[in-house]
């Protein structure tokens, strides 16, 4: 279960104890050997499917933070001023890269030049680029679609845990990794053998925005378009984007549009009624885990 964790006891912020006043008037540097100095533990996770991956690759070997809760938007979830504080304090931050984090991306960076080892996952899982609309021609960062990149990415993050943090058992973070990829690999098989039973005639996406890109290309889906026709929740469609859609659903026949669970289904709904769409809009979830017994409370779920 992924949840969202209270600042580490074991994280003292010496910063606190210097007048603040002095502190403005320290250098950079001097000022940020004075609020970390040796102090920096555990490990700060962004988003909360990330957050699964890592807390089964760590298991008790160290305090993993998750800073998203569950049913997040990672495009638009933004962090506190005490979430900002263990981001810059982790010795290991963990996000995904490639723009998802964008309410978030600011605070990483800050954290890197506080002196914060950072892991983007996605940038070591061989991205692709969006093909179509706004974000066309940019990196995608939904990679956890695809679960053969996922399983690359419980290697990636398990290098860097054991390089990066201290005092834990290399051995048990390998073991534990290994037999998470392994599960990983499980999903992947069972899905080659569930999507081939789709006829080719039946194999088009549609979805709220443009996530199933991975999920497309490694299963040999045509992604027929978004209604929002971007890589991010936060951009909005206009009318004539609604109506090229609308057409393109009929022209392919397409039965189903799929909306994230953590996102209203309006524009969908809007899209299907006014073009005078039998279709269904099915909510999936492809953006956040969700709370235990939500029906995605972890990545395997």
């Amino acid at each position: 279960m992924v949840t969202t964790m209270p600042a580490s006891p074991r994280s003292p912020r010496r910063a606190a104890a210097l007048p603040l006043a002095l502190i403005a008037l320290l250098p950079p540097t001097l000022a940020g050997c004075a609020a970390f100095g040796d102090a920096r533990s555990g490990i700060v996770v962004t988003t909360n499917i990330l957050g699964d991956l890592t807390r089964n690759i760590v298991g008790d070997e160290a305090d993993v933070t998750v800073l998203m809760p569950p049913n997040a938007d990672p495009h638009s979830f933004g962090v506190s001023a005490q979430q900002a504080a263990e981001l810059a304090e982790a010795e290991l931050l963990v996000y995904n890269g490639l723009g998802l984090e964008e309410g978030v991306l600011r605070n990483v960076e800050a954290a890197e030049e506080a002196g914060a080892h950072a892991l983007a996952v996605g940038e070591g899982v061989d991205p692709i680029a969006y093909t179509e609309g706004e974000t066309a021609g940019q990196p995608d960062p939904h990679f956890w679609t695809d679960p053969v990149r996922v399983a690359d990415a419980v290697d990636l993050i398990a290098d860097e845990v054991i390089a990066q943090v201290g005092g834990v058992d290399a051995d048990r973070i390998r073991a534990n990794a290994a037999e998470y990829r392994e599960q990983v690999e499980q999903v992947h098989e069972e899905s080659e053998q569930r999507f081939a039973a789709i006829p080719d005639g039946q194999r088009n996406l549609v979805t709220n925005h443009h996530v199933f890109g991975y999920l497309a290309q490694r299963y040999d889906f045509a992604v027929v378009g978004a209604v929002i026709p971007s890589g991010t929740t936060l951009a909005s469609p206009s009318g004539s984007d609604l109506k090229s859609l609308a057409d393109a659903v009929e022209e392919a026949g397409v039965a189903a549009v799929f909306a994230d669970s953590s996102q209203p289904d309006r524009l969908a709904q809007v899209m299907a009624e006014e073009a005078g769409l039998d279709i269904e809009v099915v909510p999936l979830f492809s953006e956040s885990l969700t709370e235990q017994g939500g029906g995605a409370a972890t990545y395997l779920e």
